[in-house]
């Protein structure tokens, strides 16, 4: 079976839970930015939580089926239409052969993700199908024509035919961790007082802040840092002062220093965040790398 793509938004790519274990060798993971998304997604058709999907920056896609499929659409509300008739966000949906899901503009959020049962089937690349906006390993980005199978449906079934989804604060609190650079900075604790903002130079490698309230960061170490290791979440300041959350396609290198740490459990609310979204750190306790809830 077959899924035809119709239309294209900004952009849209194939994701799943991405990469293991080719960090090693220079590949990231990539995957979903917002894997808690994907994960209900994928949950809400009887997928397997990692199976791949098509993650849509800021709506516009218009996908039409080869035979009956069973989808959802979860993350950044975009509105959606089956053949033009307004469907259920985060619910199970129903599609016969030939009907079109069309999804308009999202009001909040950034990224929609669209799972059907069965998964997006196109070839692994060093084990996953997620493509990676930095190196562009993985399958390339959809565009008009685009033709993509879909897997066999797994044994289980959809369990509940719509998840209650909480609605976006108006004001977005991120947890953070000091970072292995913190001492770099004059003030550390400055990333945590005022607010900020997400720049429109926002993309799936990671989130630029601007200073909307607040001290800006300074230095106290200005030398040259030699690349080192960087983790999802990382928040990295070049010497433009305006940190960048890392994200799913971020490098697993850097010569800047990071301030601090995104906690793992709101990444995939940074990856959500638009641009002129406002947003504040909040400070968590360090923790140690047997409890850490920060990955790589």
């Amino acid at each position: 079976m077959l899924i035809f793509i119709e239309r294209v938004g900004p952009l849209a790519t194939v994701q799943d839970l991405g990469r293991q274990g080719w960090f090693d060798s220079g590949v990231g993971q990539a995957g979903a930015a917002d894997r808690g998304s994907l994960r209900l997604a994928n949950r809400l058709v009887g997928n397997p939580e990692g199976f791949a999907a098509i993650e849509v920056l800021l709506g516009g896609l218009a996908l039409r089926a080869d035979g009956h499929l069973t989808v959802a659409v979860t993350g950044a509300p975009a509105p959606a239409f089956v053949d033009g008739t307004p469907v259920g966000h985060a619910s199970v949906l129903e599609l016969d052969e030939g009907q079109v899901l069309r999804l308009g503009s999202a009001s909040t959020g950034l990224r929609s993700y669209v799972a059907v049962r069965g998964g997006i089937d196109v070839a692994k690349v060093l084990g996953s199908r997620s493509r990676d906006t930095l190196s562009g390993i993985g399958p390339e980005p959809l565009a008009i024509g685009t033709q993509l199978p879909v897997g066999p449906p797994p044994r289980t079934f959809p369990t509940v035919e719509f998840a209650p989804v909480a609605l976006r604060p108006e004001l977005l609190t991120i947890r953070a961790c000091p970072g292995p650079r913190a001492d770099w900075f004059t003030d550390p604790d400055q990333l945590f007082r005022g607010s900020w903002i997400v720049s429109a130079d926002t993309d799936r490698v990671g989130a630029r802040l601007d200073r909307l309230a607040g001290p800006p960061l300074v230095r106290s170490v200005t030398r040259e840092l030699p690349s080192e290791g960087v983790a999802l979440g990382s928040v990295q300041v070049p010497p433009s002062g305006q940190p960048v959350v890392f994200l799913a396609d971020h490098p697993i290198t850097g010569g800047y220093p990071v301030i601090a740490v995104v906690l793992d459990a709101d990444v995939d609310r940074v990856a959500q965040a638009r641009p002129g979204e406002k947003l504040v750190f909040v400070a968590a306790p360090a923790i140690s790398v047997a409890d850490s809830t920060v990955r790589a």
